[in-house]
């Protein structure tokens, strides 16, 4: 690929005369003595030293001077190497704003130090949002008032009495950690019946627990399950993937799974996966592990480490690794281990990007001046940093020029298309996927569903199927399974661009070659009919939905209820009321209360008593919220999730009462 990254990046420099009309630069600020780079640098000097000197001096020796600068504390805070370090720091500073007050608390709950977090919250100038504290509580391990935080959450408005996803996922992970494996399970099927929808992290934490305690089949039957949720497969997944075969020597499963990693995900790898791909190497496993011998020897004129400090390492947007981190400030890994590390320069991709806003010519000079040695993780970093996808369009094109030998890869071309087709530049899209097409590289399919999905954001829909109908020349042959997803994607990109017809059309070719949509695609297809008025529409797609053999789920039934009701058509849905009661499926509360309402308005009142009483029969109550969400996630693929996760937790019990009867143990998570 190294070839083929230059001439992409030799050729980058010509799509910039095309780009004045679709990626215009903001004019120059007015002049000033210090340009934004230059103060950045300044700062990272500064940061370099207070870090420096708060690890080199023995406990017992004064704090450093405190910084005049609010940002130059704040990241020496979070470089604090013990909590008494970190106090004395922030006690010397003459005043402290209330990110400063953040920075010490995330720092002492990173170190578990509990007496100081506890004085420090109650010291603080406002109470700290329930969910801060509640993130706070869990990484310092004091259980049992972050369960209180929990439980003290406010619940969102009606319809959806629920708290948010990452609550749940802090407390999963809360659970996990210590050890106490029913009350994780318990907690993430209390979040699932809440109406809370798992996202990557909450997936991430179930793979992690999996995995840690032995389940590697398990974690990875839950990983294979995460495309068809519409969710995001993460470096930190793949992480603990890898390091999980790799210490049991699965090397066939290792390799599909760094294949999932470069060709289906696009994600970089890890300190993790590179170690496992290292041991695989070394263990004679080398076809397909090719494209990352430079990843397993680092460039050693990168002398800086990379920060990772906006969310304290719970970001699962942005990667957990770098190039060279020695500044790790979260969590587990910080806890005892940072005492004799050698420390490299900082740098935060963040702040640099913001001073870069604009692209003044003044601040690329600063830039230039630098010296930095590019890398493409080290790229990719800084083109998310960037708020506006046309100063990332204008760095993307300045570094392909950059001396030192940096090529565009894979990952910094597609981290660029996606970029610019979140923003709508379609026109800079197409021909970036022409100039890499001619040059041989093959981009990540995730690549292709993201630009897709973009395009409904900018209700770019003929580009969308543009894109769709050449993803073969783009990311190479799809699979059927990969093939309906990014049908999927399609199908919601013209919904939300209001191509209903479209639609329709697309779905029934699909459908005459073979590819079927699941259930979730049929669920957003029929809320979009249902929108807009098309009942015809809606009853068509569910005369498709028993062609293909599936069986609606309560969300899908909510969804009918809903658009009946709305369109006072209240004895259409009793009909699919009645249909879903004898597929033993119970409505969610809201909708059940909405039917009601309809029937009662229409002065079917009896009908409404026979809704009331049958609801009434039903175990446990009606749930809150149907599981399951419009276009992502079905209750079907929910409940696999959650069997696989509770089944095996529920497997030493199981052998314990084998054991007793005399039985034979079999293995568990072989």
């Amino acid at each position: 690929m190294g070839r083929a990254g230059s001439e992409a990046s030799k050729q980058v420099a010509l799509l910039r005369q095309h780009s004045d009309s679709a990626a215009a630069v903001m004019p120059a600020p007015a002049a000033a003595a210090t340009t934004r780079v230059a103060l950045y640098l300044r700062r990272a000097r500064l940061i370099d030293s207070l870090r420096l000197r708060l690890r080199s001096s023995p406990p017992s020796s004064p704090p450093p001077p405190p910084p005049d600068d609010p940002v130059v504390a704040l990241h020496a805070i979070r470089a604090a190497p013990t909590p008494s370090s970190a106090l004395s720091l922030f006690r010397a500073l003459p005043s402290a704003p209330l990110p400063l007050y953040h920075a010490l608390a995330s720092r002492l709950a990173s170190l578990a130090a509990l007496p100081d977090l506890r004085a420090h919250l109650a010291s603080f100038p406002l109470p700290a949002p329930p969910l801060a504290r509640l993130r706070l509580l869990a990484a310092a391990g004091d259980r049992a008032a972050a369960l209180e935080a929990f439980a003290s959450l406010p619940i969102t408005t009606p319809p959806r009495h629920r708290r948010a996803a990452e609550a749940h996922n802090l407390v999963i992970e809360l659970h996990a950690r210590g050890g106490h494996h029913a009350a994780a399970v318990e907690a993430f099927r209390g979040m699932v019946r809440e109406g809370a929808l798992p996202n990557a992290r909450s997936y991430t934490v179930v793979v992690a627990h999996l995995a840690s305690a032995g389940f590697v089949d398990g974690a990875l039957e839950v990983f294979r399950l995460l495309p068809s949720l519409r969710v995001r497969r993460t470096t930190r997944q793949y992480n603990v993937l890898a390091e999980a075969l790799a210490a049991a020597e699965r090397f066939d499963q290792l390799r599909w799974l760094v294949r999932e990693m470069a060709a289906v995900d696009g994600v970089m790898p890890g300190p993790q996966m590179r170690a496992a791909i290292a041991a695989m190497r070394e263990a004679g496993h080398i076809d397909g592990t090719e494209d990352f011998v430079e990843e397993l020897s680092p460039n050693a004129r990168i002398g800086y480490a990379v920060d990772d400090v906006e969310g304290e390492g719970d970001s699962e947007e942005e990667d957990d690794d770098d190039d060279n981190n020695g500044d790790a400030n979260h969590g587990e890994r910080d806890r005892g281990k940072i005492a004799n590390q050698t420390l490299k320069p900082w740098l935060d991709p963040r702040e640099l990007a913001r001073a870069l806003d604009g692209w003044d010519p003044r601040e690329v000079a600063e830039l230039e001046a630098a010296g930095f040695v590019w890398t493409p993780r080290l790229v990719c970093k800084f083109l998310r940093s960037f708020k506006k996808a046309e100063t990332a369009w204008e760095f993307f094109c300045w570094v392909a020029c950059r001396p030192g030998g940096f090529a565009h890869d894979r990952h910094t071309v597609a981290r660029m298309v996606a970029i610019l087709a979140r923003a709508g530049h379609v026109e800079l899209v197409e021909r970036l996927l022409a100039k890499v097409r001619a040059d041989g590289i093959l981009l990540p399919l995730a690549t292709v569903r993201l630009v897709i999905d973009f395009y409904g954001l900018s209700k770019k829909a003929d580009a969308a199927a543009r894109v769709f109908r050449e993803g073969e020349s783009i990311c190479g042959p799809i699979s059927r399974d990969n093939l309906a997803l990014l049908c999927s994607s399609l199908l919601r990109t013209m919904a939300k661009c209001r191509r209903g017809l479209d639609a329709m059309d697309l779905l029934e070719e699909m459908m005459v070659r073979g590819v079927l949509p699941d259930l979730q695609t049929f669920s957003g297809l029929m809320e979009h009919m249902a929108s807009a008025g098309d009942l015809k529409g809606v009853h068509r797609l569910l005369g498709l939905v028993r062609q293909c053999e599936l069986r609606p789920d309560g969300y899908m039934y909510s969804v009918l209820v809903r658009a009946y009701c709305k369109r006072e058509r209240a004895a259409l849905a009793l009909r699919v009321f009645d249909e879903m009661r004898a597929a033993g499926v119970a409505p969610d509360a809201p909708t059940k209360a909405l039917l009601v309402k309809s029937l009662w308005r229409e002065g079917k009142l009896r009908e409404a008593a026979v809704v009331e009483e049958r609801c009434e029969d039903v175990a446990g109550g009606l749930p809150e919220a149907s599981p399951g969400h419009v276009w992502t996630a079905s209750a079907a693929d929910l409940k696999k999730v959650l069997d696989i996760y509770s089944g095996c937790f529920a497997q030493p019990a199981a052998q314990a009462v084998r054991l007793e009867q005399g039985d034979a143990p079999s293995a568990i998570g072989a």
